[in-house]
């Protein structure tokens, strides 16, 4: 590898960061350029719904490096700039200055951005949508000092973790959900329903299958109307729909693009100077056998130093389990692993569910390809993995049988 060599990062997040740390770490020499959007240096977001929202965090904890780890790796973040443009014939990115920067390799990490509601009133005063720091900055103040009625549209995770920051304000929460239980296409209809009893409990009104059909104003939002006619009143909306990935780049470009960046099990393009990690890229997984794209922090976490390897050279295969992690209230959760919405045949509970206390499995074929657990610590999530990974055909009343260890589970 020569010293005239520049890669080229696009994407200042957690997955960018994470790809320049580890090309120094492989021993790459060459110039690396990370080109951001934000001005703000390289952060985690999970916080940005849980600690930081709640104030539990520092902004300085936030960051993955701190500002001298740049320039003590000769690292150049350009930052507050958009990349506008890519030439892959002339192998460079074009920015929103004019700026054109060269590259011999390419990763693009541009993650993903809020999906809005499209309904009258969806631009009033007081909606709120989760992404950056100033977003999570913004809602905190909102929020913060409680009174205040919170209508959440949306019941994912952001929709849930925000609605659960409101409440343990003191705000007055509603949370609406066109779906028959939250979180139906992540966990499936039976631990759903757990997540809405867990709201419940504290407090929050879960409103379900209720489609949103405007927010009303004037000027700032002041109710929240549903497709039954009910008007729901609000001081302020939180609008949690998903994500939708940043593929406007690599569609100009004319890379191959469905559902986010198509990459292989090394997270390389269809062009092979040209890689895709964290949010936008829907990968190849040699483990389930399909393309996944994932959301959550560990693939950017974990992407952004796989698909460095794979542009030094190094043999990739990129086929981790999906990790997910929660705190709600008093409520603790780990997942791991996958599954196409509704494709799976059963759900094991290890545990009591009544308690709180459980670890859940889904099932396909026999096999166990994704896993959870919540507030029980004494078997990790990889105990969990290890049951994925190694495919085995799995019993479930010994799966539900808490004296029978994971782990010998997936050596059956």
């Amino acid at each position: 590898m020569t010293t005239e060599q520049t890669f080229v990062i696009v994407g200042a997040g957690l997955a960018g960061a994470k790809a320049a740390e580890s090309l120094r770490d492989e021993g790459f020499e060459g110039g690396i350029t990370l080109i951001g959007a934000e001005t703000e240096l390289p952060y985690e977001r999970p916080p940005l719904s849980k600690g930081y929202l709640l104030g539990k965090e520092e902004k300085a904890k936030l960051y993955v490096h701190d500002e001298g780890w740049y320039a003590g790796n000769a690292v150049e973040p350009l930052l507050g700039r958009r990349a506008t443009d890519l030439d892959r014939a002339a192998h460079h990115v074009e920015l929103d200055d004019g700026r054109r920067v060269r590259y011999d390799k390419l990763l693009l990490v541009p993650g993903a951005s809020p999906r809005r509601l499209d309904v009258p009133g969806a631009d009033l005063d007081g909606v709120h949508h989760l992404r950056d720091l100033g977003d999570s900055e913004r809602l905190r103040e909102a929020v913060r000092g409680g009174g205040r009625r919170v209508v959440v549209v949306g019941a994912g995770w952001i929709g849930l973790e925000t609605a659960a920051a409101a409440r343990e304000y003191g705000c007055e929460v509603t949370v609406v959900e066109p779906r028959a239980v939250p979180l139906h296409a992540a966990l499936g209809p039976e631990l759903g329903a757990f997540f809405a009893d867990v709201h419940r409990r504290h407090g929050v009104d879960v409103r379900l299958g209720r489609e949103v059909t405007g927010l009303l104003g004037p000027g700032h939002v002041r109710a929240v109307a549903t497709h039954d006619g009910e008007e729901i009143p609000a001081d302020l909306v939180i609008v949690g729909i998903g994500v939708s990935p940043n593929t406007e780049l690599a569609e100009r470009a004319g890379l191959a693009v469905d559902n986010g960046i198509l990459v292989d099990e090394s997270l390389r393009t269809d062009d092979p100077d040209v890689y895709a990690a964290g949010d936008v890229a829907n990968a190849f997984n040699p483990l389930y056998g399909t393309r996944v794209r994932v959301e959550h922090w560990a693939n950017a976490l974990n992407g952004g130093a796989a698909a460095a390897k794979a542009m030094l050279g190094r043999k990739v295969v990129y086929d981790r389990p999906p990790y997910f992690f929660t705190d709600q209230y008093d409520v603790g959760m780990e997942f791991s692993g996958w599954f196409a919405p509704g494709e799976y045949d059963s759900v094991v509970i290890r545990g009591d569910l009544e308690s709180g206390a459980f670890h859940a499995f889904w099932l396909a074929g026999g096999r166990v390809v994704a896993g959870m657990h919540v507030n029980r610590w004494d078997e990790g999530i990889s105990a969990t993995q290890e049951l994925i990974r190694g495919g085995a055909t799995v019993a479930p009343d010994r799966l539900a049988d808490l004296s029978v260890p994971l782990a010998d589970l997936a050596k059956s």
